[in-house]
C-alpha cells in the first residue's frame, strides 16, 4: 500500500489544470447544456480567496460527474476533473484493497447506502442477465449488526432478505443461523445469495471473519457473490490490520463500499464504490442516449467537487501520513479500553477499529445526554452505547468522561 504525498501547491496545480480542461461556460458557446456554473448572484466566483481552494473552485465551477468514468467513453465537457475521479477509484482499490495490476470500476457516490443499493443492485442484475433468474431466486444474506442500507435495498429492489444472528458478547455472525437462513431460502427457491459482509459495523465496529463464513457457504454448497461494506471502516481497517481477508486479494470478494464523510472527513457526499472490471456493465441504463458513455450509476448527476475533495484529501496524507493518523487514533482508543478495563467495565471494541461500545448497565442518561452518546436503540431498548474516537476527540474529551463515569459508579455504590 503505498501513495504519494502532493505538496499544497501541486494539489493547486493538479486540480486548476484539470478545470481549465473542463468546459468553461463563459469562453465556450454552449446551448445544448442542461447546466451552468453556479449563480453569481449568490456563488461568488471571483473571490480572491479562490485561487487557494481548489475544493471551492470546483465546486463553484460545478462540474457534472454524471456516469461512471473508469469505463470507456463520459462527457466531455468535464475530462479534466473526471481523470481525478479515476486516479482516486484506481488509488482506492489497488493501494489501499491491494487489487495490484487488475483493472477496477467505480465511482463517488452519495454515500455508503447508496453504495451498498449500487452494489446489490449490480449483483441482482448479474444473476438475472447471467443465470435468467427472477427476484424470487436471488436473496441477500447479512447479520444482524449489518447497516440499515440493507434491508432498505432489499425493498427497493424486491428481494428478500435473511438476517443472521450474532453472538451478543462477541458479535461474530453464528453458524448456526447461518445454516438456518440457508435452509430456509432454499426452501423458499432461492438459488443465489447476495453476501454482505461488514468491514467494521456502525454500532460495534465489528468485522465479519470473512473467512469463516465464506468456508460455511462453500461447505452449504452456495452459489453467492460477496459485497464488502467497509463504510465506516474502509478508511481504518486496511491501515491496522496485518489479515489480507479484506482485500481484492481475496477472489471470493467482488466489490466494496466506503464513505469518505467518515473516518476521511471530507464533505457529506462521497462515498466509493468500488467493484472488479465486469461488473459495472450490469447497472447499464440502456435509455440513457443523450449521455455520452450512458449511465451506470443510481444517482446520475453528481458533483466532481466531492471525487476532488476526496483526492485532495488523500494525496495531502499520502499513505504514510494517512496511517500515522490513523495510528494516533487506535493509540486513544487502546487508552479509552484500558481505562475502562481497570474501572471494571463491559464493552466491545474490535482492535483494529476505533469504535468502542459500552453496555448500558454502566451508561446513565446524564452520561449519554452530556457527551452525545448513541444507543443501539432509542428509548428505553438501549442495550449498548457507543463512543467513536474521532479526529476532535482529544484526550482530554476523554479523561473528562472517565471522571464523570467514575463520578455516575461511585453514586451508585
Amino acid at each position: 500500500m503505498h501513495w504519494e504525498s502532493y505538496s499544497h501547491q501541486k494539489i493547486k496545480e493538479v486540480v486548476s489544470n484539470a478545470l481549465k480542461q473542463n468546459l468553461d461556460y463563459r469562453e465556450k458557446p454552449v446551448l445544448g447544456l442542461p447546466a451552468s456554473y453556479l449563480d453569481t448572484e449568490v456563488f461568488y466566483d471571483d473571490a480572491p480567496f479562490l485561487k487557494d481552494a481548489p475544493f471551492l473552485s470546483t465546486l463553484i465551477a460545478n462540474p457534472n460527474h454524471i456516469g461512471c468514468h473508469t469505463l470507456n467513453e463520459s462527457e466531455a465537457a468535464f475530462t479534466g476533473t473526471h481523470q481525478i475521479e479515476r486516479e482516486l477509484i484506481d488509488l482506492c482499490a489497488k493501494e489501499i484493497f491491494e487489487g495490484g495490476e487488475e483493472d477496477f470500476d467505480g465511482y463517488v457516490a452519495s454515500g455508503g447506502t447508496e453504495a451498498n443499493i449500487q452494489a446489490i443492485w449490480i449483483l441482482k442484475r448479474y444473476y438475472e442477465i447471467e443465470f435468467g433468474a427472477n427476484a424470487k431466486e436471488v436473496a441477500v444474506l447479512y447479520s444482524e449488526d449489518a447497516h440499515y442500507s440493507m434491508p432498505k435495498a432489499c425493498r427497493l429492489l424486491g428481494l428478500k432478505s435473511y438476517v443472521t444472528k450474532v453472538d451478543e458478547e462477541t458479535r461474530r455472525v453464528t453458524q448456526e443461523s447461518l445454516i438456518e437462513c440457508i435452509k430456509t431460502a432454499k426452501e423458499s427457491g432461492v438459488k443465489h445469495f447476495i453476501v454482505i459482509m461488514s468491514m467494521s459495523t456502525t454500532m460495534f465496529g465489528s468485522v465479519d471473519d470473512i473467512d469463516e463464513i465464506t468456508g460455511w457457504l462453500d461447505d452449504l454448497a452456495v452459489d453467492y457473490k460477496v459485497h464488502i461494506d467497509g463504510a465506516y471502516g474502509g478508511f481504518i481497517y486496511p491501515f491496522l490490520t496485518e489479515s489480507k481477508s479484506y482485500t481484492f486479494e481475496n477472489p471470493k470478494i467482488n466489490s466494496f463500499t466506503l464513505d469518505g464523510h467518515k473516518m476521511l472527513q471530507s464533505p457529506y457526499g462521497t462515498g466509493i464504490y468500488l467493484t472488479r472490471k465486469g461488473f459495472m456493465e450490469y447497472a447499464l441504463t440502456e435509455e440513457a442516449n443523450y449521455v455520452k458513455g450512458k449511465d451506470y450509476t443510481l444517482v446520475g448527476s453528481r458533483s466532481g467537487a466531492n471525487a476532488v475533495a476526496v483526492w485532495m484529501i488523500m494525496r495531502t496524507y499520502g499513505s504514510a501520513g494517512w496511517k500515522a493518523k490513523i495510528e494516533k487514533l487506535q493509540k486513544k482508543t487502546d487508552r479509552l479500553c484500558s481505562n475502562l478495563d481497570e474501572r471494571g467495565v463491559e464493552y466491545f471494541r474490535n482492535p483494529d477499529v476505533n469504535i468502542v461500545t459500552i453496555k448500558s448497565e454502566y451508561i446513565t442518561p446524564k452520561l449519554t445526554e452530556k457527551y452525545l452518546l448513541v444507543p443501539d436503540a432509542h428509548g428505553d431498548n438501549a442495550k449498548w452505547f457507543k463512543i467513536v474516537v474521532m479526529d476532535h476527540v482529544q484526550q482530554g474529551l476523554l479523561d473528562r468522561f472517565l471522571l464523570d463515569l467514575d463520578a455516575e459508579l461511585q453514586a451508585r455504590k
